[in-house]
């Protein structure tokens, strides 16, 4: 029975490159794997084929010479696929563990090398401050719920006296292998959870762990000029290793209030003040207070329109790491007097009787094109 061509087996082109490659063996194998077609001999007999193809194709010497002989390049001790040499096995268990999620182990660090230490988890911990704190910056406080290393074990989990022993399972290594059918896969030892040690006298203080919860009070400065969402990281101060292992770190999130008067907008601060009719018209100032907890005057020219911005130079919120210095934008809205007296009423419409285009143009303006408006529409009907 003649073989079939290995790149019809993998489904890929004879142009397909290394990463065409393992992305198609990678798809047909979690098709075909004797893990998802127990008693499937038809499925079996695929899956040899395809690693058969993969392990010739996936080496440039190997790929080469089936390139120019086909299979008989491998045929009479030429070097075929028969067997698994020791940089394909590395390769398939890497693929392997890409597929079936195979690779804990591998990927806490545990095993010989690793002693059984695990880093610590990382901590997040939310904190609220007003924008007169962003402004100054601050010094805080925190109670932090954790886990710290044990201290009657030195966090190695033994108690006093004794020492982690290695894994009888594993033999210190974290993994071992399993026979999948036809095909050996390394997994997880599941005696020591891939830490290649076991505690076979537990510190009665930490249970083995190596680590107990408690409270910790940290001191943490937040510096001037800080935004909504800055990550402050700590190193290490996150929960402790387990079995003596490294320490996470902790992020601490800022979230600014809102404020009752100003806006913020990066290093901007916006507000906005009502003014009077007068005001307005005739010319004027007033106060605003700014962040810093002092006051700065904007004066407010004559003719002023609702909805002018002023700027204060220097009075917004400081860049962070900077000696840059936002500004206060004020928007002034002229405000429409209310509950008049009848006098005051008497003096608004002799107001209004001496008023004319030129001083009140915007009015005069808008009622002209009006007019304008109206009579284009009279003539096209006439």
């Amino acid at each position: 029975m003649s073989k079939r061509d290995y790149y019809d087996i993998l489904g890929c082109g004879r142009d397909a490159d290394d990463a065409a490659l393992k992305s198609a063996f990678r798809k047909k194998a979690m098709q075909y794997h004797p893990d998802r077609n127990p008693n499937n001999a038809e499925a079996e007999h695929q899956f040899k084929e395809l690693n058969e193809a993969y392990q010739v194709l996936s080496d440039g010497q190997k790929r080469a010479a089936y390139d120019r002989f086909g299979h008989q390049a491998f045929e009479n001790g030429g070097g075929g696929p028969q067997g698994f040499g020791g940089d394909f096995s590395s390769s398939m268990s890497d693929i392997f563990e890409e597929l079936f999620g195979m690779a804990g182990g591998r990927r806490r660090g545990g095993g010989a090398g690793g002693g059984g230490r695990e880093r610590g988890a990382d901590l997040r911990y939310n904190m609220d401050i007003t924008l007169e704190e962003a402004f100054h910056g601050k010094s805080a406080q925190l109670r932090i719920p954790t886990t710290a290393t044990c201290e009657v074990c030195s966090g190695s989990g033994a108690k006093a006296g004794s020492k982690p022993k290695t894994c009888g399972t594993c033999g210190g290594h974290g993994r071992v292998r399993a026979s999948q059918g036809f095909f050996s896969i390394e997994r997880t030892c599941p005696a020591c959870q891939g830490r290649g040690q076991v505690i076979e006298d537990p510190c009665a203080n930490c249970g083995g762990a190596g680590r107990v919860t408690k409270e910790r009070v940290l001191s943490v400065n937040i510096p001037a000029g800080v935004e909504d969402g800055t990550r402050i990281r700590l190193a290490n101060e996150g929960e402790a290793g387990f079995r003596g292992g490294p320490s996470g770190d902790l992020y601490i999130f800022l979230s600014i209030q809102p404020h009752s008067f100003f806006q913020r907008d990066g290093q901007d601060l916006y507000c906005r003040a009502p003014v009077s009719l007068v005001t307005a018209t005739l010319g004027g100032s007033f106060e605003v207070p700014t962040v810093d907890g002092g006051r700065a005057q904007v004066k407010v020219p004559e003719g002023t329109q609702s909805g002018k911005r002023f700027r204060l130079s220097g009075k917004g919120m400081p860049v962070l790491r900077s000696k840059v210095t936002g500004d206060l934008y004020v928007q002034v809205d002229v405000e429409t007097p209310r509950n008049l007296t009848k006098r005051q009423k008497e003096l608004l419409t002799e107001f209004d009787k001496e008023s004319s285009k030129d001083t009140q143009p915007e009015t005069a303006g808008f009622f002209a094109k009006a007019k304008a408006f109206w009579d284009g529409l009279a003539s096209k009907e006439g």
